[in-house]
């Protein structure tokens, strides 16, 4: 994982156990004070919103204590593609440009160009130099990309 998206999920930690979960105990109070528990809509709903938390909460937590976190910026300048590596790709058929970089699978998110390292693209970019042909297999069938151009940014 890289520090940017080990603080995001740092940060959204954070929000859950300081915003979230003291949101939602005082909604479950509230929601005992009305009375009935077993008909009572809102502290089913508001237990089922702490359940989430919870297990959110959790789920970060070990993800965080397992993870291996990688400054990008301290990664060796080269031409080779490796995890953290921001590459800009030409497409052979369309001459369409793009630009990804390449992170762990909780960072993902195509549309702001970040794809997981284990996705087709990504997968078939590792290890190649700038310059390479890298076969994709998408929907579409295969495509060809050059690799034009790899940063450490």
């Amino acid at each position: 994982m890289t520090l940017e998206g080990a603080q995001a999920l740092r940060d959204e930690l954070d929000r859950l156990k300081k915003v979230d979960r003291p949101r939602i105990v005082a909604a479950i109070s509230e929601a005992r004070e009305h009375g009935d528990l077993k008909e009572n809509a809102e502290y089913h709903a508001a237990r089922e919103q702490q359940s989430f938390c919870e297990g959110r909460i959790q789920e970060i937590e070990g993800k965080l204590s397992n993870a291996q976190i990688i400054d990008v910026s301290k990664l060796p300048v080269g031409d080779r593609v490796v995890f953290g590596a921001t590459v800009t790709l030409l497409n052979m058929e369309t001459d369409e440009e793009s630009r990804y970089q390449i992170v762990g699978d909780d960072e993902a998110d195509v549309k702001s160009g970040k794809i997981s390292v284990t996705s087709p693209m990504a997968r078939a970019m590792v290890g190649k130099e700038v310059g390479e042909v890298v076969q994709v297999r998408t929907p579409a069938g295969e495509t060809e990309f050059e690799i034009d151009l790899v940063e450490y940014i």
